[in-house]
């Protein structure tokens, strides 16, 4: 029997909540930096290695991850996900040097990869393409507001009671959540409109084969990289920046640095998720053109940081590049679900993590070598630049490769849903 309509929205709103920890969990760290670098010693470049060793490991892993979501139940790799980076977080603030700091975040990248490529495609399973953007929209609302979340609270519990509680309050909380996430969460049958999914024992390099003979796919990882370059490069820095050019308190650099990038986040993919199913429910094409527009609309509004900027400028400056480019990022799972047969979406989405993670890690660690000589306004600056490059990217997806590549998907899909319909 196919899942009642009130599960698959409160499904969304229980991962929303997995979704913020998961985020919380993998940037509470960036807000207590100060502290870090004090009680260990750590230079600019070993503080940019915490963001990079997370995001290699993340990489490496989560490929692997996704093809598992692919091939086992969706729903039970999520709670051991939950449980393991859980587990790591409360590890880490018993850590005693930078070997042990880097370590754990290495760990905290391997388990956590499991997560998003499984619940995407759940959330993927149950909805159809008339609601599955704006699903997947509140669930990265969930992201942005972990990133939020984490950044201020570590800050504060970090000022107040040492940067280590805020990893004991973390991880324990997370543990709590997994076991309710063992009842609460189960897989699904097919969203209406799609076949069912079946469970190939295929390998990695068969699935692999598939994802890279769809040009539309690659051009959505293309653009997803060169995004995540500069998203990482905020996520990783911000919050230094606003300590040491405002001369913040700790918890109100966490905040700064996180809010209004992320809080126009969270609104951005919200609405984008409802505009790109309200545009582009019937016409999935229509997905990457919002994507290619927003990411133009964005990339202005970071030249503020090559000037002298007050505050309040800058933020609102922050908002509305944040606020455009999730719109325009929203775009992207929803379209790889329009792409791709669901027993493909998980691993799809892992390699796509994998991509992201890979120029992400890089991003930071090249920011950390360029901060002495550009300044983080200069690096921050320069991501208006990464963006022009990300719509350029997307833009020759659409004109070239996208209208082939969803006509033959739904050739693909057409006879498996007559014969479903038949039954």
């Amino acid at each position: 029997m196919a899942a009642s309509a009130r599960y698959k929205w409160t499904l969304v709103w229980f991962l929303f909540c997995v979704g913020a920890l998961n985020y919380g969990d993998r940037t509470a760290i960036s807000a207590v930096f100060p502290l870090i670098r004090s009680e260990l010693g750590m230079s600019d470049v070993e503080l940019g290695a915490i963001g990079s060793v997370f995001l290699w490991a993340y990489a490496l892993a989560s490929p692997l991850c996704g093809t598992l979501a692919d091939r086992f139940s969706r729903a039970r790799i999520i709670v051991w996900s939950l449980t393991a980076w859980s587990l790591v977080t409360l590890a880490t603030g018993f850590i005693a040097s930078t070997g042990q700091l880097l370590f754990t975040r290495v760990l905290l990248g391997f388990s956590e990869a499991a997560y998003l490529p499984a619940a995407i495609a759940l959330i993927a399973d149950y909805h159809s393409s008339k609601t599955r953007a704006t699903a997947i929209g509140l669930h990265t609302a969930g992201l942005t507001f972990g990133l939020v979340a984490g950044g201020a609270g570590a800050g504060y519990v970090g000022e107040h009671f040492g940067w280590r509680t805020g990893f004991y309050l973390l991880g324990g909380g997370g543990l709590a959540l997994a076991a309710l996430a063992y009842f609460l969460v189960r897989d699904a049958e097919p969203a209406a409109g799609e076949p069912a999914v079946v469970v190939e024992r295929e390998s990695v390099l068969v699935s692999l084969r598939k994802l890279v003979r769809v040009p539309s796919y690659l051009t959505v990882i293309g653009e997803a990289m060169i995004v995540a370059v500069g998203t990482w490069i905020f996520l990783n820095w911000l919050p230094l920046y606003f300590k040491e050019t405002y001369d913040l308190s700790l918890a109100a650099a966490g905040f700064a640095g996180t809010f209004m990038l992320q809080g126009a986040a969270t609104l951005g993919v919200v609405l984008g998720g409802m505009f790109s199913d309200k545009v582009a429910g019937h016409a999935p094409r229509r997905r990457m053109l919002i994507l290619i527009v927003s990411y133009l609309i964005s990339a202005p509004f970071l030249l503020p940081f090559l000037g002298q900027t007050g505050l309040i400028t800058l933020n609102l400056a922050i908002f509305c590049f944040s606020f455009f480019g999730k719109v325009g990022a929203t775009n992207e799972t929803p379209l790889i679900c329009d792409l791709l047969a669901p027993k493909l979406r998980s691993t799809a989405i892992g390699f796509m993590n994998a991509a992201n993670c890979l120029a992400g890690g890089i991003g930071i660690m090249v920011a950390g070598f360029l901060k002495s000589s550009l300044g983080l306004g200069g690096v921050f600056g320069g991501i208006s630049g990464i963006m022009l490059l990300a719509a350029a990217v997307g833009l020759l997806g659409y004109v070239f490769f996208l209208k082939r590549d969803l006509a033959r998907r739904q050739q693909e899909a057409a006879p498996s849903a007559f014969a479903t319909r038949s039954v």
